[in-house]
């Protein structure tokens, strides 16, 4: 709510925009100068419409001396302007990137100061450990410092929407970062996909049926756990995926959409798949002592949604169980999508199924194709060089 006071001849509107680094109060002014001859009714009526205005202009960044903000200033508007887009989970991550990295090494520069130099020393200094203006910064991975560099990258991004700075000094372009080595993509082959089957089955329905659709849908964990009964079509034998459930750190369990509407889709199963589902819908009630029955098909006793980590644990467990080589809950996604590719989907059908936006993503399972190249070659070797026809092509 605008503050206004009256001095002398002229009107006095202050705006409150949160607070800094230091929990310092922000506050923008701006001075009104009534227009000789109004009367006092047509003051106050323009002066209200004035500050009205005003506090538009800078909630909406148009309004904001940049010659004067730094950086440690400008990152709680950053973080009140991503919020809308961003779980609650990733803001809180980035907000500790924020105050344990970016800060301490460049959070008392201005905002028009920054230049890419400034941004290669944050970088090197990441990988260094030492002393950042009164704060012991540990040295990171390579990786990490690639993620804290996306986030600074971020913040300097919208303050160049803003209109704050003439260009980003974090520009990819401009920075020499350190490379990391591509993580390789975990999966359960054909055989060891098998194997994992076939000890599922000794396992409760609900989780025998988790695993299922992870495999045949590819989909991430939190959109597994959001689905609900009403997101299964038994006539098409086509499931829904609009929703992603995740955990706050406290344990509450909630659902959001996702940002990108490549996200949201519809992927098709097995017969043998909804035949799984339905015969838990029917059996599933018995099972459950709350009153929060019918709706998540993935839950706790009581009927609410079963949290992530509770997942994950049990897959663990599960692995370590049954004597199976440790992998995590995610590698189901990569095992469904190289399974397709190495048995001959076009990646473009990949891609969808996954809810990826960009062909460049799922790139990522290129290494499917190839071995299913190099499988091909072996075989046509053995085709014009006198080999047995008959042979099997190598695994």
């Amino acid at each position: 709510m605008p503050s206004i006071q009256k001095r002398g001849g002229s009107y006095r509107v202050t705006i409150s925009c949160g607070y800094d680094a230091n929990r310092k109060q922000i506050r923008k002014t701006k001075t009104y100068r009534p227009v000789p001859g109004m009367t006092p009714r047509q003051i106050e009526k323009e002066v209200n419409r004035f500050a009205i205005v005003f506090e538009a202009s800078v909630k909406n960044g148009e309004y904001l001396d940049a010659g004067r903000i730094r950086l440690c200033d400008f990152c709680p508007q950053y973080m009140e302007i991503v919020s809308k887009v961003l779980s609650p989970v990733t803001c809180s991550a980035y907000e500790r990137v924020i105050q344990q990295y970016i800060l301490p090494i460049l959070g008392h520069f201005r905002l028009t100061e920054i230049r890419p130099f400034h941004i290669q020393m944050f970088v090197q200094q990441l990988q260094t450990a030492g002393n950042a203006h009164g704060r012991q910064v540990d040295s990171l991975s390579a990786s990490s410092v690639r993620r804290y560099f996306v986030v600074l990258q971020s913040i300097l991004g919208r303050a160049l929407k803003l209109g704050m700075i003439a260009s980003n000094p974090a520009d990819s372009e401009r920075i020499e970062l350190p490379f990391a080595d591509n993580a390789q993509t975990d999966i359960f082959t054909k055989e060891e996909a098998e194997q994992m089957l076939q000890c599922l089955e000794k396992e409760p329905s609900q989780n025998q049926l988790l695993v299922h659709l992870a495999i045949l849908t590819g989909c991430r964990r939190g959109e597994l756990l959001a689905l609900t009964w009403d997101d299964i079509d038994y006539d098409t034998g086509i499931i829904t995926v609009s929703k992603s459930n995740y955990q706050m750190p406290g344990g509450e369990v909630r659902t959001k959409t996702p940002k990108t509407r490549g996200s949201i889709r519809q992927v098709a199963v097995p017969e043998y798949c909804l035949e799984m589902l339905r015969a838990y819908q029917e059996k599933q009630p018995e099972l459950l002592t709350g009153e929060n029955k019918g709706k998540w098909i993935f839950t706790r006793a009581d009927g609410s949604p079963m949290p992530p980590q509770r997942a994950t644990r049990w897959f663990s467990d599960f692995l370590f169980r049954n004597h199976l080589r440790h992998r995590k809950f995610h590698s189901l996604r990569h095992t469904s999508a190289t399974l397709l590719l190495l048995n001959g989907t076009d990646i473009k059908t990949v891609s969808a199924r996954l809810g990826h936006t960009q062909l460049s993503t799922t790139n990522r399972y290129v290494h499917a194709l190839s071995e299913a190249d190099l499988n091909a070659a072996k075989l046509l070797g053995r085709l014009f060089a006198g080999g047995d026809e008959a042979e099997e092509p190598p695994k």
